[in-house]
């Protein structure tokens, strides 16, 4: 199988695997070769796949969507990390989630205030 894994700025993976382990909404599901196609809404968690050679990956993914068509495997997410062992890579996502847990803090700071200056602008139009 092909996976690969899309973000809205780039390609984080594109590889031949032989199985993929993911987590949606009602638990953990293993893709294989022969799997019939699928589709589903991935919770924040870690995908396992395994290469050709056998060899164990991962990557962390914040949510996503996962397609299974044929012999290809997507997977868009907003925001995924990924790494060769479990241990570097809860590091990287320690480190990942709290800068864009500092950066999501002033984002929704800002918008709070856009969304209560445009409620307060309607207002001042109804008077």
């Amino acid at each position: 199988m092909k996976l690969k894994i899309l973000l809205p700025t780039q390609v984080l993976l594109e590889q031949t695997v032989i199985k993929v382990t993911a987590e949606a909404v009602n638990g953990f599901f293993t893709l294989l070769p022969r799997h019939i196609d699928f589709v589903t809404s991935l919770v924040p968690s870690i995908l396992y796949f395994y290469t050709e050679s056998g060899e164990e990956r991962y990557v962390a993914v914040d949510g996503g969507v996962l397609v299974k068509r044929g012999d290809e495997v997507f997977l868009s997410a907003a925001r995924a990390v990924q790494g060769s062992d479990i241990e570097q890579l809860t590091e990287l996502v320690e480190r990942e989630l709290k800068v864009l847990g500092e950066s999501e803090k002033k984002a929704r700071s800002v918008m709070a205030r856009l969304e209560s200056d445009t409620l307060r602008r309607f207002m001042q139009l109804g008077e």
